[in-house]
C-alpha cells in the first residue's frame, strides 16, 4: 500500500492503524474463542495478526483491554444487527420473525462468537467477571428491554401466547447460541459439518419455525 507520498506502508507497523488493529481483534477472536481468556497467548494472537508484539500493545495496553475490546467488538455488532428491527414499526410477529432471523445471522456470520465468552460466563460465579457485569448492563440489558416490549405489544395485540421474558428471553438465547458452541462436538459425533451453508440454512428455519410454534397464537 502507497501513502501520499509514495512510501510503503506495511502492516504491523503504526502506519496503518485500523487495518492493524482490525487484524489484532480477529486474531484475538479465534485465540480467545479457542482459550478463554485465561489461556489466550499475546504472542500467538500478534503472529496470526502479523504484528509485532509491541505494535499490539500500542493499540491495546495489556491482555485484559484487548479482551475488552473483543467484546465490544462482538457485542456492538449483534446491537447493531437486532436493535433497529426492535426498533421498526412492524407489527409483533413479523418484528419478531425479523429478530430471531438478524440475531441466528449475525452469530451464523461469526460462529466463533459465543465461545469468546462461554469460558469466562461459566467461571465468574454468580457475582459475574467485571467483563460481564459491564457487557450486560452496556449490551444485554437495552436488547432484553427492547424485546421486552416486543413480547408486550404482540400479548396485548392476541399475538402471542403469555409468556414470560425472563424465560423467553433466555431460551432463545439457548436455541440460538448452543448451536455454535457445540459444532465441533456435533461435527465429532454425527460426521456432519454443522456449519455447512446447507446445514446453517436447515438451522435458521428450524429456529423461526420452533420458537414460532412456542411463541405465536
Amino acid at each position: 500500500m502507497k501513502t501520499s507520498a509514495g512510501t510503503s506502508r506495511r502492516l504491523g507497523t503504526r502506519g496503518q492503524p485500523e487495518e492493524s488493529r482490525a487484524a489484532i481483534l480477529k486474531a484475538a477472536v479465534a485465540e480467545f474463542a479457542e482459550h478463554g481468556i485465561a489461556g489466550a497467548r499475546t504472542d500467538a494472537i500478534a503472529q496470526a495478526a502479523h504484528v509485532n508484539k509491541a505494535l499490539l500493545y500500542y493499540y491495546f495496553k495489556d491482555k485484559d483491554a484487548l479482551y475488552e475490546a473483543v467484546l465490544d467488538q462482538v457485542f456492538s455488532g449483534l446491537r447493531a444487527r437486532v436493535v433497529p428491527v426492535l426498533e421498526s414499526k412492524l407489527p409483533p410477529r413479523q418484528k419478531m420473525l425479523e429478530y430471531l432471523g438478524a440475531y441466528f445471522d449475525y452469530i451464523a456470520a461469526n460462529p466463533r462468537f459465543p465461545r469468546v465468552v462461554q469460558a469466562e460466563w461459566m467461571q465468574s460465579g454468580t457475582k459475574g467477571s467485571a467483563h460481564m457485569r459491564r457487557v450486560a448492563q452496556e449490551y444485554f440489558r437495552p436488547i432484553f428491554e427492547k424485546l421486552a416490549d416486543v413480547l408486550r405489544e404482540g400479548m396485548e395485540a392476541g399475538e402471542f401466547r403469555a409468556v414470560n421474558a425472563m424465560d423467553f428471553v433466555p431460551s432463545v438465547v439457548g436455541v440460538i447460541i448452543f448451536y455454535f458452541s457445540a459444532a465441533p462436538l456435533m461435527k465429532t459425533l454425527m460426521k456432519v459439518d454443522p456449519l455447512s451453508v446447507e446445514r446453517i440454512r436447515e438451522r435458521r428455519a428450524f429456529v423461526l419455525d420452533f420458537i414460532s410454534a412456542a411463541l405465536f397464537v
